[in-house]
């Protein structure tokens, strides 16, 4: 077993001197942080006004469903000793209807946000990887990498330039 990982070892690290070889010889490599491509490009921005707008209603609806939940169990709570049996009953039976409905609302708005935003992630990662490619192709590199690496001096990381791209293009999200 340790053969082989030597082995594995002693071609890792001469793909890597190869690199280093090819590196002087004239091939380009880049790195890009996608990540902070992603989160701070002005599509991000755009996406995220989009989705509040989109989702803002539900929410407060949500909200106010559970400021109504709060003001009936204050109520029950100050007036359970002087209420008939049965109305307690009912204000009970509606607390706990309400709070699986609220339960429930929230969970499948919970999913839908969740679905939603990793559609326009998609979205994204699909843009940035669109600039990177005309970037990678008009600027000649040959290499340009995105994860993975340990390190990446600032001399390669071309992120600043990506977000640069990004923001001419604007907002449109059918780049």
């Amino acid at each position: 077993m340790n053969r082989v990982l030597l082995a594995t070892i002693f071609y890792a690290l001469s793909g890597f001197g190869m690199i280093a070889d090819a590196q002087t010889e004239g091939l380009r490599i880049a790195y890009v942080n996608m990540a902070k491509a992603i989160e701070t490009s002005p599509q991000a921005e755009a996406v995220l006004k989009e989705l509040k707008a989109e989702f803002d209603p539900k929410d407060q609806q949500l909200a106010a469903k559970r400021e109504k939940l709060r003001k009936i169990e204050e109520e029950l709570e100050k007036s359970a000793l002087v209420l008939k049996e049965s109305d307690r009953q009912n204000l009970e039976k509606e607390v706990r209807d309400l709070r699986r409905v609220i339960k429930r609302e929230t969970q499948e708005f919970r999913e839908e946000l969740n679905v939603r935003q990793n559609e326009e992630l998609r979205q994204l990662e699909r843009i940035v990887l669109k600039v990177v490619a005309k970037i990678a192709e008009d600027e000649k590199y040959d290499l340009i990498i995105h994860q993975g690496a340990i390190y990446a001096s600032n001399r390669i990381d071309i992120t600043d330039r990506v977000l640069q791209e990004l923001a001419k293009t604007g907002t449109d999200a059918e780049q």
